[in-house]
């Protein structure tokens, strides 16, 4: 009972200190979505074989979506003329990032990790997208059918309206109140569970495994990135769950290089999320994007764990020290909205799993708007609870 207990302990101690990042992450990709418009994306991802690749990269990396909750937004990025290579950097930096991910990075580690992943996300996106496009078949014109639905409430398709027009349709206070609860709704009901476990494994590391298991394989070097590569690429995590097992395997001895590499690898890459991207992109194109992660991750943890000695950093010394900053009133009433919002999440993902066949008839049966289609995981291909 005890052990349970200190489990219990260690994981609310890591989300009283990354609660109040992660409520601010939720609101800016909240405004991201009302204020953000998918038709502008969609039509700057279409043509040259890096222009392309590289606003794809970078459009990715604020956006909050994990790697099953990204495959249709890419989908239909696809579909509205984004060539290969674009759809591959996008589906890459997107689920190793996110407003939300670099803030609870900031929250739970130090601020040279919450520089270097968003940046190694970019590079890795932007190699594997040239890659593409380089090995890959003539990139083709295609036609842009951007979608223009108005993010708040859907109120027309922003074809038979000019912008000025729609400009009107809703108040600013409209706006960020439909941005806000797409963030406490759409977004959390994605990341609840998932964040909760994550949480769960931190405490089980941090109570259950001695220091001097992960400080003697993975304490740094080729072989301990090998190792997180294959612990990485199979599973499903996603990036703002990733990162309390992260800093929990820090603590515990696993050089800040190896925690990388899980940071890269285990929210872009799962099982399930690879055969869909074959029928996506392609068998190439798939291997292609599952090579440049590996490389990649391996590359950047080798240097981050350079750049940590030659600066003459203890990772473990510096790990959650932004956190100590926030008052302890703040931490502890953040927390308390986390956990409030995250019930309906947590209760639907226990209702679609354990009330039987008739709970699973009645969610597959929910009619998805387009704009849920585009960004929310469909179909039973899914880890996601919404």
């Amino acid at each position: 009972m005890s052990l349970i207990i200190d489990i219990l302990l260690e994981s609310w101690h890591l989300l009283l200190e990354s609660s109040i990042f992660i409520l601010f992450g939720l609101i800016v990709s909240g405004l991201l979505r009302v204020f953000l418009d998918p038709g502008t994306v969609s039509r700057h991802l279409g043509r040259g074989r890096f222009r392309s690749v590289f606003k794809a990269s970078i459009l990715g990396i604020p956006i909050p979506l994990c790697s099953c909750g990204v495959l249709p937004a890419a989908a239909t990025l696809r579909k509205q003329g984004a060539n290969k290579g674009a759809v591959t950097s996008f589906l890459i930096s997107t689920p190793e990032s996110g407003v939300d991910s670099i803030a609870i990075t900031y929250a739970l580690m130090d601020p040279i990790m919450t520089v270097v992943r968003p940046v190694a996300a970019f590079l890795t996106a932007f190699a594997a997208g040239i890659s593409e496009n380089l090995l890959g078949k003539p990139i083709e014109n295609r036609s842009v059918v951007p979608d223009l639905t108005c993010p708040v409430d859907g109120c027309c398709d922003g074809r038979n309206c000019s912008p000025e027009a729609h400009r009107h349709h809703h108040t600013m206070t409209e706006k960020i109140g439909a941005g806000l609860r797409f963030a406490f709704t759409d977004v959390w009901g994605d990341l609840a569970v998932w964040f909760l476990i994550g949480l769960l494994l931190s405490g089980i590391i941090t109570v259950m495994i001695p220091e001097s298991v992960f400080s003697r394989y993975m304490g740094g070097g080729f072989l301990s990135m090998l190792i997180m590569l294959g612990v990485g690429i199979p599973i499903y995590i996603c990036a703002t769950a990733s990162t309390p097992i992260a800093a929990s395997l820090i603590l515990q001895g696993v050089s800040p290089g190896a925690a990388l590499v899980f940071l890269m690898t285990g929210p872009a890459t799962n099982i399930t999320s690879l055969t869909v991207l074959v029928r996506i992109l392609g068998k190439r194109a798939t291997a292609i994007y599952l090579f440049s992660i590996a490389v990649c991750a391996v590359g950047f943890g080798l240097l981050i764990d350079w750049i940590y000695q030659f600066l003459g950093i203890s990772a473990q010394a510096v790990v959650g020290q932004a956190a100590k900053s926030i008052p302890m009133g703040l931490e502890l009433a953040a927390a308390i909205l986390i956990l409030l919002l995250s019930v309906k999440p947590v209760g639907r993902f226990f209702q679609s799993r354990f009330a039987g066949p008739k709970a699973a008839d009645r969610h597959a049966g929910h009619v998805h708007t387009s704009t849920e289609r585009s960004e929310h995981c469909t179909g039973g291909n899914c880890g996601c609870s919404h």
